[in-house]
């Protein structure tokens, strides 16, 4: 009998170790930082930041990026309109958009108002231009960049802008 309790324990050891064994090879790596998977099943690299250096605000099931970049001298806020590839212009049909600052006290709205870029359509603009004296404060900020256009409900995103060198801002 104690030979027999002994081989089902082996048994079980066995067992077990083979269905952990195989659970584990049927696992597929993680990906890499900063990965996606689109609705087709590509992956591709999901951008950090624009080609103006500015930090990005996913409209939509990535549709168009707003990317948020500042002068703090100007005290001036410019936000592009990308692309879903964040790699070209995507120009809307609307005369502003909205920034809000989040991680200021109190909270902060800016309209900023269309300012079309070279290239882009008329009645449409890529380029959104505002000024506020939160903006000349030298610090990364946090927030929300929304629009509505078309016919389906406003496009809003998150932003937050990762520590930079504030100095490219000032005069040498």
């Amino acid at each position: 009998m104690r030979l027999f309790a002994q081989g089902i324990a082996i048994a079980a050891i066995f067992a077990s170790t083979f269905v952990i064994a195989s659970g584990c090879a049927d696992r597929k790596p993680p990906g890499k930082s900063g990965e996606n998977t689109a609705k087709n099943g590509h992956k591709h690299d999901h951008p950090h930041e624009g080609p103006h250096e500015g930090a990005l605000a996913e409209w939509g099931n990535e549709e168009y990026h707003a990317e948020f970049t500042v002068d703090h001298e100007k005290k001036q806020a410019t936000v592009y309109i990308l692309d879903g590839e964040v790699k070209k212009a995507a120009p809307i049909p609307v005369e502003s958009i909205t920034l809000t600052l989040t991680n200021v006290k109190p909270t902060v709205q800016i309209t900023l108002k269309a300012d079309p870029d070279k290239g882009d359509p008329k009645g449409s603009s890529s380029r959104f231009v505002g000024v506020h004296e939160t903006l000349g404060v030298e610090m990364d900020f946090k927030g929300q960049i929304s629009a509505k256009f078309g016919d389906r409900p406003p496009y809003s995103g998150d932003f937050d802008e990762k520590a930079h060198d504030h100095k490219h801002d000032k005069k040498k």
